[in-house]
């Protein structure tokens, strides 16, 4: 791939990063940060690639097209994807040798990463007794609600009719609880309306304040009396609770080694990044 094509796409990618824009729309000291990043990235990646370990790793065209569709995929038809790689100095072909180039840099990490000693049991249990704060399981309960808004535009939903609605809901739900999915469906104004109101488990301090205060205080199956926030009135069921617990050594071992094992590669990794840094000002 020719150095120019090379810096397009590394240009077009840090804008991205960055500030989840292209280049061309930028302002002029986004844009200088950005090629200032791009450019040490550009550096970098060609000592990877100039790395015996390169030397030894081999990208399929399937791995390519795989990463060159998962960017296509992105837009709605061929014409708005070609139009933004020629906005970015970039066609299919260099956007395919770029891919290639990023998917080779990725896999000789991936290679040298590996490397890394193998995390043991006992620096795991160390890990879980230092941040055992980081395994605590806060109380979680699985919240449903009836919806209804208050807008004075529409004769149903001024502030008593909405009111007046949703307490004629809540007094079918005192005679029959197990409606609560279906009346949900068909009166809530809320887009959870089509799950039956399900809004997920939820911690302290997730819902609005008023309904979150009324949540907590129910029972496990218990629907509330209307509850009035800043957007409506709702009903609000607690299906389920579950109780605070920190998560046991046991549990959290996948978690811990999985963060401690990424945490050792990335130490590998920059270890011997920094030697090639050093290798090539050696050289000079």
């Amino acid at each position: 791939m020719e150095q120019p094509q090379a810096e397009a796409y590394n240009l077009l990618r840090t804008a991205l990063a960055l500030f989840q824009k292209s280049p061309a729309h930028l302002e002029d000291a986004q844009l200088q940060q950005v090629r200032l990043q791009a450019s040490k990235e550009l550096q970098l990646e060609n000592r990877v690639l100039n790395s015996s370990e390169a030397a030894t790793v081999v990208i399929s065209e399937q791995e390519v097209q795989n990463a060159f569709l998962e960017i296509r995929n992105r837009y709605d038809n061929d014409g708005e994807f070609l139009e933004e790689l020629y906005q970015n100095r970039l066609d299919e072909d260099s956007l395919r040798a770029a891919l290639y180039r990023q998917c080779k840099v990725d896999t000789v990490l991936a290679v040298v990463g590996s490397r890394a000693p193998t995390v043991s049991d006992v620096e795991i249990g160390i890990y879980y007794h230092v941040h055992t704060e980081q395994f605590r399981r806060p109380e979680q309960r699985e919240a449903w609600h009836i919806f209804i808004s208050i807008n004075d535009d529409y004769p149903e939903n001024t502030r008593t009719m909405a009111l007046a609605r949703l307490q004629q809901i809540g007094a079918k739900l005192q005679k029959k609880p197990y409606k609560f999915a279906d009346l949900a469906l068909q009166h809530s104004e809320c887009p959870t309306a089509l799950q039956g109101g399900l809004l997920g488990k939820v911690s302290r301090g997730t819902l609005y304040p008023e309904i979150d205060a009324v949540l907590f205080t129910l029972k496990e199956g218990e629907i509330s009396a209307v509850v009035e926030s800043e957007i409506g009135f709702h009903l609000v069921l607690c299906k389920h609770i579950q109780k605070p617990e920190i998560l046991s050594l046991q549990k959290a071992t996948p978690k811990i080694r999985q963060l401690m094992d990424d945490r050792a590669k990335r130490v590998c990794q920059r270890a011997w990044l920094a030697g090639l840094a050093k290798e090539a000002d050696d050289r000079h």
